[in-house]
């Protein structure tokens, strides 16, 4: 029993010297921490160049040219926000900090080096700073109107089909860029429309495609569009010949043609052979020609996929 007494005792006193050691060798790594973050080291920290009080019509090109790579003296303590992210924006006034020269700013690094200081603060002692002189490059802004490009991709419903076109709320739309941005573009794109078995009256408000580096007015716009029942139409048209000489006689056959169109079921009954005109072009028949080839030169607007039904007129020469 004595034994086993003092066993115990053994194993309590092990159990404190464990932790006893746990202890001194936490206080000792802090110690040791403390000791290196209290230690002066040098750090390379990239400064990002923002500009301030800028007019209006003045872009600032966003690349690796707007960075100033510092060099500075600091305490571990004040170098910790570095440790992952060694990265930092300083703002100078476009006015006063700054000398424009044509299509760049320049910004003399080393004899405006206590502007970087005052917004490093009193802890960062600079050693080094690259380049001696930055170039910041810059564009002016310009606009321009442009038309607006719907991108549709519909299915209509058996039957049905759209009366007319497709109604925008605007046609163009404002952009806003640099110069050159501004002078590659020529239209804006919608987001592409897509329905299917479309069988009634499409209302929608789209958005246009993004185009980095620009800004566009509006970014919406409305599309409408009436969907209609549609139904097929046969018509005789009479022939019409154009530039015939008046000292050649022909004749011809058939002297009609009969066309096959698509329109909407409330306008099938409005539709007449007045609406349409047929012509056969004797300037364009060559030498050993004898045929025409008939074209559509007049035809309602509500008419869709119009086709005729002979696709040569035979003629001679009399």
């Amino acid at each position: 029993m004595f034994a086993k007494k003092k066993s115990n005792i053994l194993d309590i006193l092990k159990k404190r010297n464990i932790n006893r050691f746990g202890i001194f060798l936490g206080i000792a790594f802090v110690f040791l921490v403390f000791s290196k973050l209290s230690s002066d080291y040098n750090q390379l920290i990239k400064l990002k160049v923002k500009l301030t009080e800028l007019d209006e019509e003045i872009i600032i090109k966003d690349d690796t040219s707007n960075i100033i790579e510092a060099v500075v003296e600091a305490k571990g303590f004040a170098l910790v926000p570095y440790a992952f992210d060694n990265t930092k924006t300083i703002v100078l006034n476009a006015k006063e900090d700054i000398e424009v020269d044509q299509n760049e700013f320049v910004f003399k690094v080393q004899d405006n080096s206590f502007l970087i200081e005052e917004q490093l603060g009193a802890a960062y002692k600079i050693r080094s700073l690259k380049p001696d002189i930055l170039h910041i490059s810059y564009s002016k802004r310009a606009s321009k109107v442009v038309p607006i490009v719907l991108k549709t991709k519909i299915s209509y419903a058996t039957g049905f089909d759209i009366k007319g076109n497709f109604a925008l709320s605007t046609d163009s739309v404002k952009v806003v860029g640099s110069v050159d941005k501004i002078n590659t573009i020529t239209s804006i794109v919608t987001e592409e429309l897509k329905k299917s078995n479309v069988n009634s009256n499409i209302k929608e408000t789209i958005s246009l495609i993004e185009i980095e580096g620009l800004e566009v007015f509006p970014r919406l716009v409305d599309v409408k569009a009436e969907v209609k029942r549609f139904t097929e139409g046969k018509i005789e048209v009479p022939l019409t010949i154009v530039n015939k000489p008046e000292d050649v006689l022909i004749n011809y056959f058939p002297k009609t043609a009969t066309l096959s169109y698509y329109v909407d079921l409330e306008s099938f009954n409005s539709i007449t052979s007045t609406d349409f005109i047929v012509e056969c072009d004797f300037s364009q028949v060559n030498d050993n020609q004898s045929y025409f080839v008939p074209k559509i030169t007049k035809m309602p607007e509500i008419v869709k996929r119009i086709n005729i039904k002979e696709k040569r007129i035979d003629f001679i020469k009399l």
